[in-house]
């Protein structure tokens, strides 16, 4: 079932338009995401194409070799995480602004987790050596 989504950066300067695979959130608890934005990142993981308005305000962080995280240069609001080869693109669930019911599947880097939060509900759970095998089997 494919879905569109919209949504924008704290001040208005970038807007996205999403098609999804699916309403599902996944969180990524790896150093690097908690370092990002202070916490897990909380993103949709099935976006199956982005369209950016604003690009001139979208700037680009290359945070490894494979990888790269896109923010608003104007407000700091995070964008996109992206892979920079494969096409895999994760946007913070926050930033869409249509009240969809989403629904909190999966988390990743378990491993990296700390141990002073948990979620709830149930979930698919990966460490991040799963996360890689997965996505070299994908290639």
């Amino acid at each position: 079932m494919s879905m569109t989504a919209n949504g924008r950066c704290l001040c208005g300067a970038v807007t996205l338009e999403l098609s999804l695979g699916d309403a599902k959130v996944g969180a990524c608890h790896c150093t690097m995401c908690r370092t990002w934005g202070g916490g897990p990142l909380l993103a949709l993981e099935s976006v199956a194409a982005m369209t950016l308005h604003g690009e001139k305000h979208v700037a680009t962080y290359a945070s490894s070799e494979w990888a790269e995280r896109g923010f608003c240069s104007r407000c700091g609001t995070h964008l996109f995480y992206r892979l920079k080869e494969g096409g895999h693109v994760a946007v913070p669930v926050g930033l869409i602004d249509d009240g969809r019911a989403w629904r909190f599947e999966a988390e990743i880097f378990v491993d990296e987790k700390p141990a002073f939060y948990d979620f709830a509900n149930p979930t698919h759970k990966m460490t991040g050596a799963e996360v890689f095998a997965a996505f070299a089997r994908q290639e």
